[in-house]
């Protein structure tokens, strides 16, 4: 695993949808293949579905972030939906689902050949581990779990997909403070907590690197759109101070969750 130290976070590109090609899974409330108008096929991941607006940004800050600790994250694009598009879907499922989400929602690329993650199988260095248990517990995501690691095998490589269920304080917004510094002990189940050996050191290393003004740049991606949707009835300028705090409180506070991981994977070896 290779860090850049000098990435840069720059805007999202922002494509049309053309088509929608098939839902993932059974269910019009799931995300689904779709073309675009560059002509590459995208997991589109709707504004009108399930959590809404706030699954598409944990989704979006947590595979930002990931990338920034050098991780392996497909292409994240702005989805523009339009108000026609749904009009010739026969399935009235996803034909509701199509018309919640017109407007700005998030897609990645679809990477073609790709196969799930299996812990049985596949084995990764024990840094890389270290990385991505290290981020789950920093973004407080409950959903990498051997049962649905949202992990991907492609080119030889491992890519992380799906951040939607982090960040699970903006679900009420109480108390964000004091969920910033708390430790986050639904890691023991994290699916590559076995591997990981060398939390402490990694931890070191992502502070020389993901730094304020990095949380800070990738929390301004998001589109107010997302903000005003949501159930506190703050500005969309307001509600990104809070992300950047937490994230950047969590970061400062981090031997708490990396002691948290470190003694629940003594309690498994």
């Amino acid at each position: 695993m290779s860090i850049d130290t000098a990435y840069k976070i720059t805007g999202l590109r922002t494509v049309q949808v053309m088509r929608y090609v098939t839902p993932l899974r059974e269910g019009g409330s799931l995300p689904a293949i779709a073309e675009a108008d560059d002509g590459f096929l995208y997991v589109l991941k709707f504004r009108g579905a399930g959590q809404g607006a706030k699954a598409l940004i944990a989704d979006l800050l947590g595979a930002e972030i990931a990338r920034v600790i050098g991780l392996k994250v497909p292409e994240l694009v702005f989805a523009q939906l339009d108000e026609a598009f749904g009009r010739t879907e026969a399935d009235e499922e996803i034909q509701d689902l199509l018309r919640a989400s017109e407007g700005l929602n998030l897609a990645l690329h679809f990477l073609s050949g790709a196969i799930t993650y299996d812990p049985a199988v596949n084995t990764i260095d024990t840094k890389l581990a270290s990385t991505i248990v290290w981020l789950d517990a920093f973004l407080t995501n409950v959903d990498r779990t051997a049962r649905n690691t949202n992990m991907l095998t492609w080119n030889k490589e491992l890519w992380l997909i799906d951040f939607g269920a982090s960040l699970y304080f903006h679900h009420s917004w109480d108390n964000w403070e004091e969920q910033s510094v708390k430790p986050f002990v639904q890691i023991k189940d994290h699916v590559l907590l076995p591997q990981a050996s060398e939390l402490a050191q990694v931890d070191e290393f992502i502070h020389q690197i993901l730094t304020p003004e990095k949380i800070r740049s990738i929390v301004a991606l998001l589109p107010d759109s997302w903000l005003m949707n949501t159930d506190k009835e703050e500005s969309a300028d307001a509600k990104k101070e809070v992300y950047s705090n937490f994230l950047i409180n969590r970061l400062n506070h981090s031997d708490k969750f990396v002691n948290e991981a470190s003694n629940a994977r003594e309690s498994l070896i």
